[in-house]
């Protein structure tokens, strides 16, 4: 059966098993804070060095662990540097084998490079002929410098008056470090508008920061290891299996809900790296239902398992700028200066020489 996310509930759930392991956790998210203010400190002061990229670079990131939306962001960056003739390469840290699989899927011809350390990874993509990097989940990293840096807050997974660090809640800063960013995005999946407002106040509130809102809408299904495709009308009166190891499974089934559908959850905890037998078990659970439905984080791990013919969908999802389209646009062109800048003169899209 499916174990749940158990530190979902302790981070959100208003029980009192929930809200003990939460003050329990305080003194331990006392020392997080302390040590992540005192790394912040150094780089500010100068102690910590920021080292350059060797082609110019893009960080997204985020405040908190999982569910922003920071790798649908990042791919779609990716994408419109690729459509205005450059030659990105997303760099990612690595910490799950889904995210490259996503990124590979979402964008077959972008080169994925996997690496704990950005600068070297950027001296990988050069080697590859990138001439941009994307940095995927990068805000916490500031060894490597970036032309914009990029922050992701989910009006999803906002609580007011709730924002614990690190182990006794998601955060891994408080809210005051967006004043880091050159740009932050609220993201959106089944918030509504009059929520993403709330939060772009808050973040205004926090620091200067231009902020865009863009919608990471629900956009149809697709069936895991096959060609089929169908609207989401498609789910409409009908009872749904929704799994899902994510960092926010709630906007995963509000989603399902707003497109009619009835759902029966099976949550995984976040990066939950499925077993055969899982998949047996999750296979004889849709039996009850009309459908079985992942997302496509789930979907790369999960399809190579899934046995039999029950067939296994996922929810593809597009993203929707609602508000800054010219701050995104801004950070494109600003990148695109950058890499003609570092491109050697009649070489376009070539990487210059070795550093």
């Amino acid at each position: 059966m499916p174990s749940g996310d158990w530190v979902h509930t302790l981070w959100e759930g208003n029980g009192v098993g929930a809200r003990t392991g939460r003050a329990i956790l305080m003194p331990f998210e006392l020392v997080f804070g302390a040590i992540a203010e005192a790394r912040g400190a150094l780089y500010d002061a100068g102690v910590f060095a920021t080292k350059p990229t060797a082609v110019p670079a893009l960080g997204v990131g985020n405040l908190t662990v999982g569910g922003t939306g920071k790798t649908p962001v990042a791919a779609w960056f990716a994408r419109r540097l690729r459509e205005a003739g450059a030659t990105p390469a997303i760099v990612l840290r690595g910490y799950a084998d889904d995210e490259p699989r996503v990124h590979r899927t979402l964008n077959p011809d972008v080169e994925v490079v996997v690496s704990p350390d950005r600068v070297a990874a950027s001296i990988e993509a050069k080697r590859r002929g990138c001439d941009t990097v994307v940095f995927d989940d990068a805000f916490q990293h500031r060894r490597a410098n970036r032309i914009s840096n990029i922050v992701i807050v989910s009006a999803d997974a906002w609580r007011d008056g709730r924002r614990h660090l690190l182990p006794a809640g998601p955060w891994r800063e408080p809210l005051a470090a967006v004043r880091r960013a050159s740009l932050a995005i609220v993201t959106r999946k089944a918030a509504s508008p009059e929520q993403a407002a709330i939060v772009s106040n808050a973040i205004g509130a926090a620091a200067a920061v231009p902020t865009a809102v863009v919608h990471i809408a629900a956009d149809g299904l697709a069936r895991v290891g096959g060609t089929e495709r169908f609207a989401l009308s498609a789910l409409r009166g009908e009872s749904v299996l929704a799994i899902s190891g994510i960092g926010d499974p709630e906007a995963f089934h509000a989603q399902l809900i707003a497109a009619g559908a009835r759902v029966t959850p099976a949550v995984f905890r976040d990066h939950h790296p499925f077993s055969p037998r899982d998949a047996t078990v999750l296979v004889a659970m849709a039996t009850a239902c009309d459908r079985a439905v992942c997302t496509l984080k789930d979907a790369v791990k999960l399809g190579p398992l899934w046995p039999g013919s029950t067939p296994l969908w996922y929810l593809s999802q597009r993203l929707d700028v609602e508000r800054g389209a010219d701050l995104l646009n801004d950070v494109i062109t600003q990148l695109l200066a950058a890499r003609s800048a570092s491109t050697p003169p009649g070489r376009p899209g070539l990487p210059g020489p070795p550093d």
